[in-house]
């Protein structure tokens, strides 16, 4: 259920406002215990994304690192290797 929930901060090009929307998504689905709320529940479902989003984007502005940034592509192809090993099939 959370698997766009990544990490954000210190990458080049910098996390962009669906990335963050996506892990914000996820993590009130985590929460919540539900993909799909209820119709009743929808409202309060919507305004949580949008405020975890919102706080989320606070954060990654707020922080600091001396470390270079990240390259995506790099990142990507990392951990497309460590599935491959994990999963590989014997």
């Amino acid at each position: 259920m959370c698997r766009n929930i990544r990490t954000l901060h210190n990458f080049e090009p910098p996390a962009t406002s669906d990335e963050v929307h996506a892990a914000a998504l996820q993590y009130v689905r985590k929460v919540s215990g539900t993909t799909k709320p209820s119709a009743a529940n929808q409202a309060a479902f919507d305004e949580a994304v949008h405020e975890v989003a919102h706080l989320t984007r606070h954060l990654l502005e707020a922080l600091v690192t001396t470390a270079p940034p990240k390259d995506r592509e790099i990142e990507a192809a990392k951990a497309r290797a460590r599935s491959a090993e994990r999963y590989a099939r014997t």
